[in-house]
């Protein structure tokens, strides 16, 4: 959305968290799909040995310069993985397979990584990866059930099958990171770049 005074901020992001995170913060912006085959995208980063890590910060990259390319906006880039023991995760497809992954972060530690990569012009100028630990307390198969009955298909919406905003809070021990990051949007430094470039109120 494009202010009066100059750029506006463009979310290349369809994520409900991720667009609450910036409605609640106050920041203008408008959303747009990058229509990036990220599948594609993690198993060539994959075959060539990228880290977890490294493939949040380039599909982040991606989808920001895809939606920058003759715009004059801040394109807002982010993606979100999860590590667990070495190994990326990808989001569940159905509940049945949320109960298995569930089951298998169940008494351990896992990490999010999430990276935020902002471009202008079709080129990134500024980001950020951000990684947080949470570990996950040993519930019972009951809770699991009751809980993967509340939540639904919320559960299918992030690849650790929770939300921290919301009944997932309940299925952790400890939690080591930024809150912001474990939405999926890093925002501290964001916000600090969009007021240094007066595109928010300093």
């Amino acid at each position: 959305m494009a202010g009066a005074t100059g750029p506006g901020v463009i979310l290349a992001s369809k994520s409900a968290a991720r667009r609450a995170v910036l409605e609640g913060a106050g920041v203008p912006f408008q959303s747009l799909v990058a229509g990036v085959d990220e599948d594609a995208v993690k198993t060539s980063l994959l075959a060539e040995g990228a880290s977890v890590r490294d493939i949040a910060d380039a599909l982040a990259e991606l989808k920001a310069i895809r939606v920058s390319r003759g715009r004059p906006d801040f394109v807002v880039g982010a993606d979100q993985t999860l590590e667990f023991e070495g190994r990326l995760y990808d989001k569940a497809e159905t509940l049945a397979e949320a109960r298995d992954r569930l089951k298998t972060l169940r008494g351990k530690p896992h990490k999010l990584h999430s990276a935020v990569v902002v471009a202008k012009d079709g080129a990134p100028i500024w980001r950020e990866v951000a990684t947080a630990t949470l570990t996950m307390r040993e519930f019972s198969d009951g809770f699991l059930d009751d809980y993967l009955r509340v939540e639904g298909q919320e559960a299918l919406g992030s690849v650790g099958c929770y939300r921290l905003e919301g009944p997932g809070a309940q299925l952790f021990s400890k939690i080591e990171g930024d809150y912001f990051a474990i939405l999926g949007l890093p925002l501290l430094g964001l916000l600090d770049l969009l007021r240094r470039h007066g595109v928010l109120a300093a």
